[in-house]
């Protein structure tokens, strides 16, 4: 599996993205001081796409497949997108606050600690659907690990689509998110206009 090893902090500034976004402490982070050229169309498209990919942890392959399936889907392309990309598994145990970093929401995904409609399921890209009741398996309920991460994670806004039960670690998709209330700082439009040119 191909794992990009830059320091998270770094790929910040140079996207010029808050790590607040990936749930990542910004104490230690600086905003860069250098002011920047102004950039070309095409460069602020594909800087666009990659904040999208860095944000939710999508390689190049998966995320063009994201797009054909927006692409695919009525309606808007690019809101198709943001909404395929949020309905993510490991995003979805993020946003629920099971998680304190997308990155640790991927893991606890891989290591089958979560089961969506009472089955193991340790696939981060799994697409969750309305109704859907996400929970930590059983066995894993007692684990000190997710007593600190509710700890860390219990003022964290959960957003209006889901609906978490921190304390039975249980989260119920009441409806997919709609474009407003995916709060990511990434312009769609312009991954749309990369991809169709």
């Amino acid at each position: 599996m191909a794992v990009n090893k830059t320091p998270i902090l770094k790929r910040c500034r140079s996207l010029d993205l808050d790590p607040v976004f990936l749930g990542v402490d910004k104490k230690s982070y600086r905003k860069p001081l250098h002011v920047s050229r102004k950039k070309s169309e095409y460069a602020l498209q594909l800087r666009e796409k990659q904040k999208a990919k860095f944000i939710y942890g999508v390689l190049e392959k998966p995320f063009r497949n994201y797009y054909k399936k927006a692409d695919e889907k009525k309606g808007m392309t690019g809101e198709n997108l943001m909404v395929l990309l949020e309905s993510r598994l490991d995003n979805v145990v993020f946003r629920a606050g099971f998680a304190r970093t997308r990155r640790e929401a991927r893991q606890v995904v891989d290591h089958k600690m979560f089961a969506v409609n009472g089955k193991k399921v340790n696939i981060p890209s799994y697409q969750i659907k309305p109704g859907d009741v996400i929970e930590v398996v059983e066995k894993k309920k007692g684990l000190q690990r997710f007593k600190d991460i509710i700890e860390v994670t219990g003022g964290r806004l959960v957003p209006e689509w889901l609906e978490a039960d921190a304390e039975n670690l249980k989260v119920t998709v009441k409806e997919l998110p709609k474009r407003d209330q995916i709060d990511v700082p990434v312009d769609e439009m312009l991954i749309v206009e990369l991809y169709s040119k």
